[in-house]
């Protein structure tokens, strides 16, 4: 197991370089000149301008940080290779930059809106282990049932509805229709994520966000399960536990459910990597102080570091939730034993 995880630890290395390169790519790509951005619609002294293209290694400067020039007094622009290396070292040691338009650092950003995307992530990947689970769960076992015909109507039904226009819906309907019908009695918050001066707790403010998010994975979530339990409950072992006089129930939950949950614990934890990497959409609409909507608000803007640190934050939380999810196999199911010798005989 030991070492399975050192070579997937490995094997993070050239990934993240090669993010690293795209995303640095991409940056120098794109047309804009960073200090116009940070400057704004103000036009900036020619000294203030000297020291931020200095500061943002965009021209060489001495061991002082006086800009170097050339022979005929021009700035000596910094090569893209060293900018990249001065990047990467910086990255190794934690600093994702400084906003161009916030005029903070990146890792400050971030530090503020992570709590906010961790707890609609949390609350999201509850609901869809839950509902989608126990859904799918009983969509197998009652088989070509009322409830087998309900769960695969209402799963096609979300899995063709786009996230964004599903929380419209529920804005409009828990939050102006229902307000509308009851007087105010009963609403529920549609934008933002509560505060000192909040109308409501701040638990309630995840609700509509928290559904949004989760509608759609809930729905893959039971397909996968109705599926994988069924074809396990195929199994030979299935069958040899039936003929030993097992109960229904027993075998389910003592034989079956554990092999079956493999595939759909690879979804959701892939699910829940994306969700920590923060929801653009959702957060977008339900105006979500998270990490989603920041890196929106940074891409719109073009503010480079915001959106080079966010992305490099989603690259390393999916590559260790997946990590975590290949380790779990090994609980799941006790045939697999990632690193266990090879039978010899």
């Amino acid at each position: 197991m030991l070492t399975y995880i050192i070579k997937r630890l490995i094997q993070f290395i050239p990934v993240f370089i090669g993010v690293t390169l795209i995303l640095f790519a991409l940056q120098n790509i794109v047309p804009g000149d960073p200090i116009s951005i940070i400057g704004g619609d103000r036009a900036l002294p020619p000294a203030v301008e000297e020291q931020l293209r200095v500061q943002n290694h965009l021209i060489e400067a001495d061991e002082n940080g006086k800009p170097i020039l050339d022979e005929d007094g021009n700035y000596i622009e910094t090569p893209l290779w060293k900018r990249y290396f001065i990047y990467m070292g910086n990255l190794l040691q934690g600093d994702l930059g400084n906003s161009y338009t916030r005029g903070m650092s990146v890792n400050d950003i971030f530090a503020k809106k992570y709590p906010y995307t961790i707890g609609l992530a949390v609350t999201a990947i509850c609901i869809e282990a839950v509902l989608g689970i126990g859904a799918g769960l009983i969509s197998a076992i009652k088989r070509y049932s009322l409830w087998d015909v309900i769960v695969t109507l209402v799963t096609s039904i979300l899995v063709a509805i786009p996230a964004f226009w599903l929380g419209m819906l529920l804005q409009l309907f828990f939050g102006i229709f229902l307000r509308n019908v009851t007087n105010g009695a009963f609403y529920l918050p549609i934008s933002g994520a509560g505060g000192s001066y909040a109308e409501f707790p701040g638990w309630v403010y995840y609700i509509l966000p928290a559904v949004t998010l989760a509608a759609v994975s809930t729905a893959y979530t039971a397909r996968i399960m109705r599926s994988q339990l069924l074809e396990v409950m195929n199994q030979d072992y299935i069958r040899t536990a039936k003929a030993k006089g097992l109960s229904r129930r027993s075998i389910i939950f003592h034989h079956a459910l554990k092999n079956a949950l493999i595939p759909v614990v690879t979804y959701i934890g892939i699910d829940f990597g994306a969700m920590l990497s923060g929801a653009i959409l959702t957060e977008t609409v339900f105006n979500w102080p998270g990490v989603g909507y920041e890196i929106y608000r940074a891409i719109t803007q073009r503010d480079w570091p915001i959106v080079m640190g966010g992305v490099t934050l989603i690259v390393i939380v999916v590559m260790v939730i997946n990590l975590i999810v290949d380790v779990s196999y090994a609980f799941l199911d006790p045939r697999i034993r990632f690193g266990a010798p090879k039978d010899q005989s």
